[in-house]
């Protein structure tokens, strides 16, 4: 299985290699699923809490006797009842949403997404990403090169989520001059995961031999 790989101006420089247990492996949905509700709540701030009967204020007291005043009895205005009572299964910060997502199921998840990107036409491989100015000007002719390619027309027009750049090593210097596009995010390969995949129209990975090599270990 074999890939293009262009350089930062759209042009055809060579070809890539690409194993097929990571770009040719089968879809599986409901794994896809599991590994994505896992990361989501692994990333979720547990923050919401409602105040039950023994944290609200007041009610130290029984508000009258129990019996002769034709009223209903009450024990204490905390009662759930009440108007600025306690909250019944209301939302607590003791609620634990982590899940733990086995090293070969991310890497199998991560696997099915990139060879349906693939069949897509949704990865694209440059040789490298090299910038004359820090400037954002230069990511933007960046961008507009790379849309040249064919199937990649939208990677110019699409305002949100366009492109993720998967980058072979941190590079300083590239993510400053992306900083500024917000169609855009520009991270290292070794971090991606396949909520990222899923969130952007296109992969963009840079240096792909090394990138390549990095994401098939991830099963070994």
């Amino acid at each position: 299985m074999n890939a293009k790989i262009y350089n930062q101006t759209g042009k055809s420089v060579g070809t890539i290699a690409l194993p097929e247990e990571v770009f040719g492996a089968q879809w599986n949905g409901d794994l896809v699923h599991q590994v994505l509700v896992s990361e989501a709540g692994n990333a979720r701030a547990n923050v919401a809490h409602a105040k039950g009967r023994g944290e609200v204020r007041g009610g130290g007291r029984k508000p009258w006797k129990q019996k002769g005043t034709g009223r209903a009895r009450h024990g204490s205005t905390r009662s759930p009842i009440w108007i600025g009572g306690g909250v019944t299964h209301g939302p607590l910060t003791e609620k634990d949403y982590t899940r733990k997502i086995n090293r070969k199921m991310k890497a199998a998840a991560l696997y099915a997404i990139l060879s349906e990107k693939l069949k897509s036409g949704e990865i694209i491989f440059l040789d490298e990403i090299k910038a004359k100015d820090i400037k954002t000007k230069e990511a933007k002719t960046i961008m507009t090169s790379i849309a040249n390619i064919p199937g990649c027309a939208e990677l110019a027009t699409k305002r949100k989520n366009a492109a993720f750049i998967a980058l072979g090593k941190k590079d300083k210097e590239a993510e400053r001059i992306f900083g500024n596009i917000k169609s855009v995010v520009i991270g290292e390969w070794r971090n991606i995961t396949p909520s990222d995949l899923l969130k952007y129209k296109y992969i963009v990975v840079s240096e792909p031999e090394e990138s390549v090599k990095f994401v098939a270990s991830k099963m070994k």
